[in-house]
């Protein structure tokens, strides 16, 4: 294998996909690591994306996992390297953006570096330093409410600069309408005013598209998955169809949630109300010490064969908070995740061999319960979300096709969408 020519760090796993699908989707052929590959990669391939669980486990944690990450991908002669993020900026006063960016700018001894999470096809974007989520700034849009990571403030600048022992500034939207020569320009204006990190504006593709030859000497790179459609080109690389192919489906089809975005309250209702099967889990039985699994799979068994079921915690705001009023907020997400990821595993031993998921730390759960080390990114279903496989020992010989969903993202119908895309 040669040297790969772009190394990838995210803080979770569907941002991880995230990200892969983009580049996916500009040409580069991509394998996605679950966590710090111990072994060879399946494929010739000219990106890795390494999925860390990182998002928000302590900053210290995250740091030392995203630095293991780095020195792996130094050592397989990766040309430059991104810290991938989430598109809303999820992160707390402490970190972990801004704690990790800074541990891999020194590691690389590099002095500046750029932050943005924009991703105007999912409708986030940037301007003024400030984060939207589609019409509405990001501490309207939701994500006040988020159980482990509330932002509370757009202020993209701001945020970052209380994580930040470096001086954080802004490459604002005129520079960026200007192309190239007017970024490099500002890269160096901020460097000689002693900014370490700048926040980039950017309200459409075409914006991402300009920055991109002006990322291409950086050593580091920190952005959600929107930057990536800029970057492959820097390589000399093109779309192309044979970047995203993979083998033929089979098999049963499965939906598991346990995200209680907006977005994905709404695909569990339209779910529901298109007359597929759906059972919700009660995170207070599962403390009650109910093996709600089993409960699960013995559904769901007899009702695979009709078509996709959906086994889903997805809950309201209020809902949610009263759970963790009573559990605890750390205690009620570890006990969700774990059921849902022993029901993941159940489905795929019961034949299931096409698997979505939804909600980040929900993926990285099944994910690990299903023992997938590596995925091969393929074709888009909505922006930042694509099909991929992967070998599973609870799906020995052929392996399974599987979606990793940020709660945030997809369309409405996006549970039944993804089944027929696939076909």
């Amino acid at each position: 294998m040669g040297p790969l020519l772009l190394g990838c760090i995210a803080d979770d796993f569907t941002g991880a996909t995230d990200l892969a699908n983009n580049l996916v989707r500009a040409g580069m052929r991509v394998v996605q690591a679950i966590g710090v590959p111990d072994g060879p990669l399946a494929a010739e391939v000219d990106a890795v994306v390494i999925a860390l669980k990182s998002r928000t486990v302590p900053p210290a944690e995250a740091v030392a996992q995203s630095l293991a990450a780095l020195r792996w991908l130094q050592a397989r002669g990766a040309r430059q390297i991104y810290f991938k993020y989430c598109s809303t900026f999820d992160s707390t006063a402490q970190g972990n953006i801004g704690p990790v960016a800074e541990a891999l700018m020194d590691a690389l001894g590099t002095d500046f570096t750029i932050a943005t999470p924009a991703f105007p096809d999912n409708g986030r974007t940037v301007f003024k330093g400030h984060l939207f989520v589609g019409e509405v700034l990001l501490h309207e849009s939701g994500m006040q409410h988020h159980p482990l990571t509330p932002m509370t403030d757009a202020n993209l600048v701001r945020v970052l600069q209380a994580q930040c022992r470096r001086k954080v500034g802004l490459i604002d939207h005129k520079v960026v309408a200007q192309g190239e020569a007017a970024v490099r320009a500002r890269i160096a204006a901020l460097r000689a005013e002693g900014v370490g990190l700048a926040i980039v504006d950017a309200v459409s593709n075409e914006d991402l598209l300009r920055l991109g030859p002006a990322l291409k000497d950086l050593p580091l790179l920190t952005a959600g998955s929107g930057v990536a459609i800029g970057l492959p080109a820097n390589f000399g690389l093109a779309p192309s169809s044979r970047a995203s192919a993979l083998p033929p489906a089979c098999g049963l089809q499965a939906v598991v949630s346990g995200s209680c975005s907006l977005a994905t309250n709404r695909q569990v209702q339209a779910f529901i109300a298109s007359g597929q099967p759906a059972l919700a889990v009660d995170p207070l039985r599962i403390a009650a010490g109910v093996d709600v699994a089993a409960e699960a799979l013995a559904w769901a068994e007899p009702r695979l064969a009709a078509g996709p079921v959906l086994v889903y915690s997805t809950a309201d705001a209020g809902a949610v908070k009263a759970i963790q009023g009573r559990l605890g907020v750390e205690q009620a997400g570890a006990l969700v995740e774990r059921c849902i990821a022993a029901i993941a595993r159940g489905l795929v031993e019961r034949g299931v061999r096409q698997l979505l998921v939804a909600g980040g730390e929900t993926s990285g759960a099944c994910v690990q319960a299903l023992g997938i080390a590596q995925m091969q990114i393929g074709p888009q279903i909505d922006p930042g979300v694509p099909w991929c496989h992967a070998p599973s020992d609870a799906a020995p010989g052929a392996g399974l096709h599987l979606t990793l969903k940020s709660g945030n993202f997809g369309t409405d119908d996006f549970f039944t969408k993804a089944f027929t895309m696939l076909r």
